[in-house]
């Protein structure tokens, strides 16, 4: 028989006193936030009977989360970046600025102050000519269709073993990671590698979970990015090459329909040969479209902590 006692007077006045109602001083809207989710928790402790047992092993399980760093990678698992990006859909139709290349989400990978490059950029270092060459081609234009010159397309992709340079300790610095200046045309092109997709650390704490959840803890092969245009709305995106496994069934939610491109193999680039790439390659051409918005902060990337950010804006 399950026991209630979360609406009972003694566990409402523990939790006003958890969340330091009694107190002066603190931010109040932490207060709130802290009352609500200790009165979930208490909620469905009591809803599912969670024994003490159970309760100590998610405590652990929390700790072990922070000490191997994968709270940023469970948090896309369980949804919680994707749904950051509902919302954030819901509020620009709500605000008339709908429209444009869709977002999705971030990921934890992103490492700041990647070089920046004049309308070409080459992402890997080639020390590995074995990798398929890929052509990283397109436009930047407005909602109007106008093409934005100036416009900074800042791209960082996985190697052809699901690693990413920084994260990963064998890749160079900023390998496959760049900021490219968009020419008079609202033009980029950059020459890299085909990106692998890859999967969770099987042994880590996002994967523990998931396996109690029966899922998978693996991505397609994708490309993410950021796109900013002075007088227009940020754009956080990224595009999954079609034809990967997972490309629908993406652990994190990401994959939007709009945003699956093919990756066309051809035997010369005419548009690839300009920059010195030769022989066969595989063009992966997108082109981006931003909304128009007077607002400085929506010009801008959120704020959350990100690797090297602070050193890149220092």
């Amino acid at each position: 028989m399950t026991i209630k006692t979360t609406h009972t007077a003694e566990v409402k006045e523990l939790l006003e006193k958890v969340a330091g109602f009694h107190m002066e001083g603190g931010n109040e809207r932490v207060k709130k936030i802290v009352h609500r989710f200790m009165s979930d928790v208490f909620q469905l402790i009591e809803d599912f009977d969670v024994t003490p047992e159970e309760f100590w092993t998610a405590v652990y399980y929390v700790g072990d989360l922070g000490k191997n760093g994968e709270a940023s990678l469970l948090a896309p698992g369980l949804g919680m970046d994707k749904y950051l990006d509902i919302r954030m859909d819901a509020q620009d139709e709500a605000a008339g600025l709908a429209g444009g290349t869709p977002r999705t989400i971030e990921g934890p990978l992103y490492v700041a102050g990647a070089p920046l490059c004049e309308s070409f950029a080459r992402l890997d270092d080639g020390t590995d000519q074995s990798d398929e060459v890929m052509l990283l081609k397109g436009q930047v234009t407005d909602e109007d269709g106008t093409p934005l010159a100036n416009a900074i397309v800042d791209v960082w992709h996985a190697d052809a073993k699901g690693g990413y340079s920084y994260f990963d300790q064998s890749q160079s610095e900023y390998n496959l990671r760049r900021r490219i200046k968009t020419d008079e045309n609202g033009r980029y092109v950059a020459r890299s590698i085909i990106p692998s997709g890859y999967g969770c650390p099987p042994e880590g704490s996002t994967q523990a979970l998931l396996n109690q959840l029966g899922r998978h803890g693996r991505r397609p092969a994708h490309i993410h990015f950021f796109i900013s245009a002075p007088g227009h709305k940020h754009l956080t995106t990224q595009i999954n090459l079609a034809g990967d496994e997972y490309t629908y069934d993406d652990f994190a939610f990401a994959t939007r329909d709009e945003l699956v491109v093919e990756a066309r193999p051809v035997e010369r680039s005419a548009e690839g040969e300009q920059y010195g790439v030769t022989g066969p390659v595989i063009e992966v051409e997108f082109d981006f479209q931003l909304v128009s918005t007077d607002k400085a902060e929506l010009q801008a990337r959120h704020e959350r902590k990100r690797a090297l950010e602070d050193a890149a804006v220092a």
